[in-house]
């Protein structure tokens, strides 16, 4: 080419022309993984993400109490987009739009924990994200093309909507949460009674539907539901339980020297459902799960107040963290058939219980038959071998005082909760990369204040040593994540919105009254909107209804209202509506608030308010 600077979207035509598999970028994420890993030697791949490359991943970790969830490139740990979910947001008008009113229904914070992606045959479809909302006792789903939430279902006879999961195999049907917290069922008026008595308080695994985004059933146990898994064979789900002695008090909780996994048996819920073995409660079918009164639940002991529970990517273990105890324990799946059946006892089909560390949270996996633990009160991050944990095991007491496990262990900086390989939730976890989601950072970073951001940090799992190669700030309690190859999820992202997928999608502009309500439809097109002047009175219920038309794939449009409080943007082609009360007479500028043409500040109109 005789211009030598690097376009990269003649690039791209020109590879696709050779036949070369380019896919939506500039090579298929598992080639730059390969050649990144060669030019930096076993061990030591590259991180740095120079410009005009893209990252191997999709990251998308929950927000915490911001509500959010936050899409961050691996390995760069560039923050690309945060996408709204049961906060406020400006920047996109969530919460302030009628759509996104419509589905919070009024409850405009939350706190995001656990964001897990769909599935078909054990690894992500790249069709949908779900995340939980703890404060407010929701579910909320994100649709991938458009990363943006399309449904929220609010979970009744909870709180606490904590450990949340969906379905691996054959495809995700259903998703699972715990509630966290036990509370009286029903937790009303017609059962004050059981208000004081803890006794009377119950645990619930809610099973959720992914497609109608509706609640299939409740399962209730005397213990509490913490963190969730589900298995690679569609049969189980589970759930880890830190209070079975139904405790109000911290002492009260650590009472047992052991608690449960919980695992529930999908086919026997189904069948239960089909007999009618069920009663009602606030309009949710709920079946008894309590020991001793069903058998669609097999508890199997777990020291100590355990926490993250974990599968491996083959299917076999879970592997339970004792967070209380210094072990983590491994539960063999292929075993808890013979469990329901009644042919082994439950604490049969526990194959091993390690020694890991200080406070064990939770595990990853790396895909080589190792498995990494997040260690709180040690911070480290702790690489062990499964089958080396169950081997020694087998040979005793002694053998297991070695350690023969124990691969590598990591210093990390501090305090570390929930720890994530890439693809490690799958069956395809390729043991690349690790980020350790640290709830203090202290001196990692420049002081900016009292109140100090967390830090994630990124580690290289390539090689047989864990390798720190970089920290990150963390804006309040990103909790959990995951990390998804860019193969599944890029092709899958629009670049534009459907336009005539919204029902109020505007091609004409005009003003309609029909007594006090006025209904504005316009159109945008940078720099220009549709109408340029807008008439109401005072009083008035004003509906003003928005369709981008620019085909521009980054040409956003933002709608503000001065003096109105109401501001929202609109990608190209798509359509946002707000409804408010026009209650002050005046002129008010209607303005774009997104930097869209030369012209852009001349992108404005009137609203006019008679008094």
């Amino acid at each position: 080419m005789s211009d030598k600077r690097f376009n990269r979207r003649n690039f791209l035509k020109i590879m696709g022309a050779a036949g070369v598999a380019t896919g939506a970028g500039v090579m298929m994420p598992k080639e730059v993984l390969l050649a990144r890993a060669e030019k930096s030697g076993k061990g030591r791949q590259r991180y740095e993400v120079k410009p005009g490359e893209l990252d191997d991943y999709y990251g998308f970790w929950s927000g915490g109490h911001s509500g959010e969830i936050r899409i961050i490139g691996v390995p760069s740990m560039r923050e690309i987009k945060r996408i709204p979910v049961f906060n406020w947001d400006v920047g996109t008008g969530w919460g302030i739009t009628n759509e996104s009113k419509k589905l919070l229904r009024g409850r405009n914070f939350g706190d995001t924990h656990h964001v897990h992606g769909s599935y078909k045959n054990g690894t992500y479809d790249g069709k949908w994200l779900f995340v939980n909302d703890k404060l407010n006792n929701r579910v909320a789903r994100i649709r991938i093309d458009y990363m943006e939430v399309d449904a929220i279902v609010d979970v009744p006879n909870i709180q606490g909507a904590h450990g949340l999961f969906p379905q691996r195999y054959p495809k995700t049907e259903w998703v699972v949460l715990n509630s966290e917290f036990q509370t009286p069922v029903p937790n009303d008026a017609s059962n004050k009674k059981a208000f004081l008595n803890p006794q009377e308080y119950y645990g619930m695994h809610t099973i959720i539907d992914a497609e109608r985004m509706s609640i299939v059933c409740q399962v209730m146990v005397d213990e509490n539901c913490d963190l969730a898994a589900t298995d690679y064979k569609g049969k189980y789900s589970m759930c880890t339980s830190y209070n079975i002695e139904k405790g109000v008090t911290i002492s009260e909780m650590l009472a047992s020297d052991y608690d449960y996994l919980i695992i529930f048996h999908w086919g026997r819920i189904r069948d239960a459902l089909r007999k009618g073995k069920y009663k009602r409660v606030n309009g949710v079918k709920v079946i008894d799960g309590r020991k001793g009164h069903s058998d669609i639940t097999l508890r199997i002991p777990v020291p100590k107040n355990p926490h993250g529970v974990n599968i491996s990517p083959d299917g076999r273990y879970a592997v339970c963290c004792g967070k209380v105890s210094p072990t983590v324990t491994v539960v063999d799946l292929e075993k808890v058939d013979l469990a329901f059946e009644g042919k082994i006892k439950p604490e049969d089909c526990i194959v091993a219980q390690p020694y890991i560390g200080l406070g064990p949270l939770h595990t990853t996996f790396d895909g080589r038959g190792n498995a990494i633990t997040s260690v709180f009160i040690d911070s480290t991050n702790v690489k062990w071998n499964i089958a080396k944990a169950i081997e020694a095991e087998k040979k005793g007491p002694e053998e297991k005082k070695k350690n023969p496990h124990i691969v590598d262990v990591l210093d990390i900086h501090y305090q570390v909760g929930h720890i994530m390989a890439t693809m490690a939730e799958t069956k395809e976890a390729d043991g690349k990369w690790l980020i350790s989601l640290n709830k203090v950072s202290k001196d990692r970073f420049l002081n900016a204040g009292p109140f100090k951001v967390e830090n994630d940090q990124l580690v290289d799992i390539s090689g047989e040593k864990l390798r720190l190669v970089h920290d990150s700030p963390a804006y309040i309690e990103p909790h959990d994540c995951i990390m998804v190859r860019r193969d599944i999820i890029e092709p899958k992202v629009k670049h534009r919105h459907e336009m005539f997928e919204h029902p109020l999608a505007v091609t004409k502009n005009s003003v309609e009254r029909k007594g006090n309500k006025v209904i504005i439809r316009m159109t945008a097109n940078a720099p220009v909107f549709g109408l340029q002047e807008v008439r109401v009175k005072k009083g008035d219920k004003v509906t003003l209804i928005v369709t981008n038309h620019d085909e521009i794939i980054d040409l956003t449009n933002g709608v503000a209202i001065s003096n109105y409080n109401i501001n929202f943007v609109i990608a190209p082609f798509q359509t946002k509506s707000v409804t408010f009360t026009a209650d002050k007479p005046g002129v008010f500028w209607i303005y774009c608030t997104n930097f869209c043409h030369a012209l852009h500040l001349e992108m404005r109109m009137r609203l006019i308010v008679e008094a």
